[in-house]
């Protein structure tokens, strides 16, 4: 049988950590993001292609093995990485 009344916390939360959040909102200037230099948006759409090669793949041998729940997956993954990857390259 317990004695702490019902409907309190059994814990108490931690009064600060890694985790706090700070007290004020954040400054304007520091929300603003910095550019990536281009070669590292190429890098990357580089990368993004690669994968979305690798899920074209999975998708058209998942259609030639009659698994079209995992053809229609490999599909929406590879446009979905091509998506992601031309909005880095051109946001930055």
């Amino acid at each position: 049988m317990s004695t702490d009344p019902a409907g309190e916390p059994i814990a108490e939360p931690p009064d600060d950590g890694p985790h706090r959040l700070p007290d004020h909102p954040p400054d304007e200037s520091a929300a603003e993001r910095e550019r990536r230099p281009v070669l590292e948006r190429l890098g990357l759409a580089a990368i993004a292609v690669v994968m979305a090669v690798l899920f074209a793949g999975v998708a058209v041998a998942a259609f030639v093995g009659g698994e079209y729940f995992l053809a229609s997956m490999g599909a929406v993954g590879c446009m979905m990485t091509l998506a992601v990857g031309g909005s880095t390259l051109l946001r930055g």
